[in-house]
């Protein structure tokens, strides 16, 4: 699935994924070694994330329902929590640094699909 940001005219990536399952979202990305450049992980619903046991830094950008940005973490390390976005719908989880490569900010609209 490919995500944009609208606003920007910025690709985010072209390689998502959704996870919406109780087990699909619990797993995300746990026991993966790494995250490559270019993927991203929906996972829905979602308001916070936690890094607990997790091998590398992430990018977090989270949407509500219209898909507008309402929170941004970025380069969270592991064994760190996110802060929790009671508006929030969604997280996309991304590698660390896309959050500044396709200069997302809060307030943006990203489109899923």
């Amino acid at each position: 699935m490919t995500i944009r940001n609208l606003t920007r005219g910025t690709l985010i990536t072209d390689t998502g994924w959704l996870a919406r399952t109780p087990l699909k979202r619990m797993i995300g990305l746990l026991g993966r070694e790494r995250f490559s450049s270019g993927e991203a992980l929906v996972i829905s619903p979602c308001r916070g994330i936690h890094m607990l046991f997790m091998k590398f830094p992430l990018d977090a950008i989270f949407i509500d329902r219209a898909g507008a940005v309402v929170g941004l973490c970025p380069n969270i390390r592991p064994f760190r929590f996110s802060p929790f976005f009671p508006q929030a719908h969604s997280v996309l989880e991304t590698p660390a640094g896309t959050i500044a490569a396709s200069q997302t900010q809060m307030g943006d609209s990203i489109q899923i699909g």
